[in-house]
């Protein structure tokens, strides 16, 4: 990684603020579903703890309109407190004169937690004011929020052109699993790409047909590939703008001599319902009326086939509408063949990840990225703008 990290730098007694994603899913009494992100930002925070720096956390959390008690940090804080076995104190703001006598408050060695971000519009605005009111609370930037690095907002590209800015432990972990996984791989080089609409992968595809030697695509997304294929997929989710699209790609891929896998066989259900008539048919025999859910046993065979001559498997996307468990075994087969490799195993942000927690697997994987939005932009081939500002070595 050509970027400067905590390791490349004297942290001892400084003031650090450290951008974080503890964007997790809470319940309506604040109850966190899955601390995943919190602990996985836990490498870098005892780091700097160990050399006495000042550690002053920031994060945002959905998308509040405002000030807005339920999108608090305060239960993060909590649970943060109990996995350093440390009081966390959370600051009431994470700008002005609260912020600043909780900042003051925080001794070498010690962890602090700024208010949600994102009660200030000027966040996401990257507005100035707000960028240099970060600042001063700190004198060193470290960025380990990988997940909002595809964001160019104040505490996540504003204020490393403030600070000397460099990378978290997280934040390199990703981009040196994702950067070698597309620019230096150990081959053969297979990629997964599922999830319900082509057009949010079309691009992810594009880009990544010109480095692996088989695509396999499954998921809702299918449905689009069928169709332009002349396949009936009756009431299945279809984008008819990108058929085309998916034609092209089929093309494309052929012309590069690169293996495009689409499901042979799925699981199709009378009505989008965890209850509904359900059975396994034919890619090229689903009932009128019906909608695909999932991929079927006969796929995830050829899928597994393929993906066990692999050295490298970056997967991006469910196979299914695997939060219901009837159309959760093509994602379970593809986890648990990725689980089974001896191979470098990278598993996309998002639904992707939540679902091989769900399962279990999350690490028997070589690495699963914090990552939804970011990671996507990151296989598109797009420069991160919070990576991008940050020191060189």
């Amino acid at each position: 990684m050509d970027k400067k990290t905590i390791r490349d730098i004297d942290v001892a007694g400084k003031r650090v603020l450290v951008r974080v994603d503890f964007n997790v899913p809470q319940d309506d009494g604040g109850k966190i579903g899955d601390d995943s992100r919190i602990r996985a930002a836990l490498p870098t925070i005892r780091y700097l703890q160990e050399r006495q720096a000042k550690v002053i956390l920031c994060s945002h959390l959905g998308r509040p309109k405002g000030v807005e008690a339920k999108w608090s940090l305060g239960p993060i804080a909590a649970r943060l407190g109990e996995l350093l076995g440390t009081g966390v104190p959370l600051a009431g703001d994470c700008v002005g004169a609260q912020a600043q006598a909780a900042v003051a408050a925080v001794a070498p060695g010690g962890v602090g937690l700024l208010e949600n971000l994102r009660f200030h519009p000027e966040e996401e605005k990257n507005e100035a004011g707000f960028v240099q009111a970060l600042a001063s609370l700190a004198d060193v930037y470290v960025n380990d929020a990988f997940g909002t690095a595809h964001r160019a907002h104040a505490s996540t590209e504003g204020v490393a052109h403030r600070l000397p800015a460099v990378a978290g432990l997280l934040m390199e972990k990703e981009i040196v699993f994702l950067g070698k996984a597309v620019q230096r791989p150990e081959r053969p080089l297979a990629c997964i790409v599922g999830g319900a609409k082509v057009s949010d992968k079309v691009k992810i595809i594009e880009h990544m047909l010109g480095q692996v030697d088989v695509l396999l695509v499954g998921g809702g997304m299918c449905a689009t590939f069928f169709l332009a294929k002349g396949y009936g997929v009756g009431s299945s989710l279809v984008e008819g703008e990108m058929v085309e699209t998916a034609r092209r790609l089929e093309e494309r891929a052929k012309s590069l001599g690169k293996p495009l896998l689409l499901p042979v066989d799925v699981v199709a259900a009378e009505r989008f319902a965890a209850d509904a008539p359900a059975r396994t048919v034919a890619a090229a025999s689903v009932p009128e009326g019906w909608t695909i859910l999932d991929i079927g046993p006969q796929t995830v065979a050829l899928f597994k086939s393929e993906l066990r001559k692999c050295m490298t498997v970056v997967w991006n996307g469910p196979m299914g509408v695997f939060e219901m468990p009837r159309f959760a075994a093509g994602t379970k087969g593809v986890a648990e063949t990725l689980a089974g490799l001896k191979a470098t195993t990278i598993v996309g942000g998002g639904s992707t990840a939540e679902a091989v927690y769900a399962l279990g697997l999350a690490e028997k994987m070589s690495h699963v990225s914090t990552g939804g939005g970011a990671s996507l932009e990151f296989l598109e081939g797009k420069e991160l703008p919070g990576v991008a500002a940050l020191q060189d070595k």
